[in-house]
């Protein structure tokens, strides 16, 4: 995760679309009054802004392990405390109440035993919640490394596959959590963004799914390997009736509470 240059420029320019999954967690959170919450992989600050509107009287922490996202969330939120972590081996060193992580985890080695432990180290009452993409069969992904596949690009790539892990299935979670969980909630949601065009589809996914690719090629190799995605983005994402495009966006979300 750590290994990826994420910029908050590029990830800001859909915030309105990728803000909507953190409302709909947000949501379903069965917490009146938390004292205290954690942002995990708090990016720009647009979900940590959400948290604190939700719970005004709460403290809130963001975390992030990228320090262009750090450095985003303290210019919006200056009150706020940031911190760089890395969520692979981070504990609180004093309980929260609530652990929210909006598209975070899926970046994560092994992250359902990683959720486990922060799960664990939640106080009775506690909530865990965790929205991930789970969009890997989707078009977007599936080119991402087909074109990787290329011969193209053999040489960059060698073959290798940049594929981040697919999710585990609902109930890998749900076992993982019910031994020690006083209720549990699973759900997908499958969100439909008309963006611009196809090259709109390019910028969203150089965010994020498409820049472990583009950080494993020179500069001058970069050009070339966009060129080729965006021709295969097109012909995946004809136009609409008004000549914009529709991004299907699957979404898992998961919402455990503490024994």
């Amino acid at each position: 995760m750590s290994a990826i240059a994420w910029s908050a420029g590029q990830y800001v320019k859909f915030e309105d679309e990728r803000t909507r999954p953190v409302r709909d967690l947000i949501a379903h959170i069965p917490l009146a009054s938390p004292a205290r919450i954690a942002d995990l992989g708090c990016g720009p600050g647009n979900s940590t802004e959400l948290l604190v509107e939700r719970w005004p009287g709460a403290e809130v922490v963001g975390l992030d392990s990228a320090p262009d996202m750090l450095r985003a969330a303290r210019e919006r939120l200056p009150a706020v405390n940031f911190e760089e972590a890395d969520l692979t081996v981070w504990t609180p060193a004093e309980p929260f109440d609530l652990l929210f992580a909006n598209a975070v985890f899926q970046w994560v080695p092994d992250h359902l035993a990683v959720l486990q432990r922060l799960f664990a180290a939640l106080p009775a009452g506690g909530v865990l919640a965790v929205q991930m993409p789970d969009n890997l069969s989707e078009p977007t992904h599936r080119l991402m490394e087909s074109v990787a596949q290329d011969a193209a690009f053999a040489d960059e790539f060698a073959g290798r596959s940049l594929r981040r892990p697919a999710l585990p299935a609902p109930r890998d979670y749900y076992d993982a959590f019910a031994p020690n969980a006083a209720g549990i909630d699973i759900w997908h949601t499958i969100y439909n963004h008309p963006l611009q065009d196809a090259e709109a589809i390019v910028e969203w996914v150089k965010g994020t799914g498409l820049r472990p690719y583009l950080g494993a090629l020179p500069g001058a190799r970069r050009a070339a390997y966009l060129d080729a995605y965006r021709a295969a983005i097109a012909a995946a994402y004809p136009p609409l009736a008004d000549g914009k495009v529709l991004l299907r966006f699957p979404r898992l979300f998961l919402v455990a509470i503490r024994a």
